[in-house]
Parts: structure tokens; C-alpha cells; sequence
């Protein structure tokens, strides 16, 4: 079991290291395993079903997802993933993220998406997603590029919540 020593901290916006283009994670870095298992620790803490390492201060292409289908841990560690094909098809989801603790907006994206990633052992894999797995899958290699759900929303939606997110977190460190 994951002792509480071995969460991360989650950044907040408007930190800016989530606006920044993380690197690429080099081949046998031996950092991964652990960053990872750290980063899964913490996701499942918050708790949610993806995280990426910008999140956690480490601007590297490393994200974790677990969706918990059917009350089952199923994580899933890509390392360097990128969406490699999309549908043209669109579906609208509310998204939420650990970076900007409740706030939540109806975001379009593509409804399906292929992803090409390394696993641990740094061998290719792919993963093919649509519904809540084609959401997250997106707004977690987003995140890898410095771009956040709420870009996706209206400059009027976005700046509504983000003004109550910083609202929020000036009351939270006030009390």
C-alpha cells in the first residue's frame, strides 16, 4: 500500500509550469517507474481517473489514466503518448481536472482517437479509445502541451471559472 509520503502535490492554475510544453521522456529513463507509480498514487488520492506529469511539477510526456470500469483498477502508464488518428465525429463531455479543483464545463473534442505511446519497458503500444476513454486520453496529452480543458471552453466561460477557481483558492489558503 502507498504511503501518503510518496503522494505528489498537485499544481494549481494559474501555476505556470501547466502552461508549459513538457519533454519528451528519454529512452531507460530510470525515473519513470517510480514517477509514475507516484503520479497513479495521487491520481487515485484526489481522486481521479487521469493525471500528467506537468501536473506534479515534471514537465515530461508521462500521463496515467485508470477509468476504474466496473469498480476494477486498470491503470494504463503512457509514456510519450500522441494522438495519432481522431474521428471526425465530435461528443460533448464534461470535463473537470485536479489542476482546477471544481470547476467543470462541457468540452467538444473528437468522440474517438488512437494514441501511440511507450509502456514502462519502453516497448510501442497503441490504444484506441472513444467515450469517457477518448476524453481523458485528450485532456491528458493536453496537458503535456500546456493546453487546459477550460481552452477549449468560451474566453466568457473561462474566465467565469477561472475568477471562482481563484476565488476558491484565496478562501481555502485564508482559512
Amino acid at each position: 500500500m502507498t504511503t501518503e509520503t510518496e503522494l505528489l502535490p498537485i499544481l494549481y492554475v494559474p501555476d505556470p509550469r501547466l502552461r508549459a510544453k513538457a519533454k519528451p521522456v528519454a529512452q531507460g529513463d530510470s525515473r519513470i517507474p517510480d514517477l509514475s507509480a507516484r503520479m497513479l498514487a495521487t491520481m487515485y488520492k484526489a481522486p481521479g481517473i487521469g493525471l500528467a506529469a506537468p501536473q506534479v511539477g515534471e514537465l515530461l510526456r508521462l500521463v496515467v489514466i485508470d477509468l476504474h470500469e466496473n469498480d476494477v483498477p486498470a491503470p494504463v502508464v503512457l509514456v510519450n503518448p500522441e494522438i495519432v488518428a481522431e474521428s471526425s465525429e465530435t461528443a460533448v463531455r464534461e470535463e473537470g481536472c485536479l489542476s482546477l479543483p471544481g470547476q467543470y464545463a462541457d468540452v467538444t473534442r473528437p468522440a474517438r482517437v488512437k494514441v501511440r505511446y511507450q509502456d514502462l519497458t519502453g516497448a510501442k503500444r497503441e490504444i484506441e479509445g472513444d467515450g469517457l476513454l477518448a476524453a481523458c486520453l485528450q485532456h491528458e496529452i493536453d496537458h503535456l502541451d500546456g493546453v487546459l480543458f477550460v481552452d477549449h471552453i468560451s474566453a466568457l466561460k473561462r474566465n467565469m471559472l477561472l475568477r471562482k477557481l481563484a476565488k476558491e483558492l484565496k478562501l481555502k489558503a485564508q482559512g
